[in-house]
């Protein structure tokens, strides 16, 4: 004979947060800072308008490619100069940082990370949240998240320049071939940008999603299980390359001030 179950009243209630006991606060707080730390220095980077560009040895600052605005510096414009000069109040990042910064904001992982660190919701698992309602992302503005995947269109697109930019830096003191740290610090960048872009889930949709039958398409099937494979390292993709993208901008930042200068490998 099969017992009913007996009903239910709800959730159980508690009289406080959680029950854990670990340092479940850490995690978030830590993520907070990272997260934050990168907004206060891009925001300010973007406004400096200024040691964005190597002529030397051709290094562009991640934060200013491509520059397409009238107000950039010479030789540091690639693909010509399009758009006008506005002043101050938008210098050339304004142009690009968008669409970099919106495919990041709308990232899976990132959603995840930022709505537990900024937002609390939920600050840690089995611990409750703060707000009193949830509506998901069905509304305005969290809506706009599912505009990822075209964000994603463009991520690919900034990720080509930068790999043409780390290109042509590999060029030397008498505009020869030659290598420094600031090129290998390119390369690095460059290729974990690939690697985080191409971990996206928008991406791996994108190869093998709406197939019934991976059989009877077998190039799309080894392009999503190597997409499938990089997702599962989507979380160190991102932390690593949103560390690689501010190393580099850094890294040219000081050349380009005349701090110290490039260590040359090569020439």
């Amino acid at each position: 004979m099969q017992m009913s179950a007996p009903p239910t009243t709800g959730r159980a209630r508690l009289s406080v947060r959680t029950l854990r006991t670990d340092r479940w606060w850490l995690p978030p707080l830590v993520t907070f800072l990272a997260l934050f730390a990168f907004v206060v220095y891009g925001s300010i980077r973007a406004f400096m308008n200024e040691w964005y560009w190597v002529p030397e040895y051709h290094y562009l600052a991640p934060f200013y490619s491509p520059c397409l605005g009238a107000a950039c510096v010479p030789g540091s414009s690639h693909w010509g100069q399009p758009l006008p000069d506005l002043g101050p109040l938008v210098p050339p990042p304004l142009f690009v940082l968008p669409f970099v910064l919106g495919f990041r904001l709308t990232c899976y992982y990132y959603r995840k990370a930022y709505y537990r660190a900024f937002w609390v919701s939920p600050p840690a698992c089995a611990v409750a949240e703060p707000h009193a309602r949830y509506s998901g992302e069905r509304r305005f503005p969290l809506v706009l998240q599912n505009v990822h995947r075209y964000f994603f269109y463009a991520a690919l697109l900034v990720a080509a320049i930068l790999t043409y930019d780390t290109v042509i830096a590999f060029r030397g003191a008498d505009g020869g071939f030659g290598i420094g740290l600031g090129t290998v610090l390119m390369v690095v960048n460059v290729v974990l940008l690939w690697a985080y872009t191409l971990s996206c889930h928008s991406c791996r949709h994108l190869v093998g999603g709406k197939l019934r039958h991976f059989s009877k398409h077998p190039v799309r099937y080894w392009l999503w299980s190597k997409a499938t494979w990089l997702n599962g390292k989507h979380m160190l993709l991102a932390w690593s390359s949103l560390i690689s993208v501010a190393a580099v901008d850094v890294y040219v930042m000081l050349v380009a001030a005349g701090v110290f200068s490039d260590p040359r490998l090569i020439n």
